[in-house]
């Protein structure tokens, strides 16, 4: 199944905060929301998981995987990069760089 509706540019793959339901369009915040990281839903596929700068709502998006109009896979894997470093970079590994 081939998804092109995406509610995040499929460049940054950032968004608006703009539904309290999806597609309503009734939020009043607007903030941008950032992606914050990419999970795997068994029925959905990839997710990208924004999160709101203005209020730090959390929300999931399926990625947009068509061929022609899909996100970009580069800027999906610098996420996917970035969140597994920073999850290394937790507690315990932060104490075996300082000894």
């Amino acid at each position: 199944m081939t998804v092109s509706y995406r509610n995040h540019c499929p460049h940054c793959l950032h968004s608006l905060h703009v539904d309290i339901s999806p597609g309503d369009r009734a939020n009043d915040c607007r903030a941008l929301m950032r992606p914050a990281a990419v999970e795997h839903h068994s029925a959905k596929g990839y997710m990208i998981v924004h999160q709101c700068t203005g209020c730090g709502t959390r929300g999931r998006n399926r990625m947009a995987d068509d061929p022609h109009q899909g996100d970009d896979l580069d800027t999906v894997l610098a996420l996917m990069h970035k969140a597994i470093g920073h999850h290394e970079a937790g507690p315990t590994n932060r104490r075996r760089t300082h000894l």
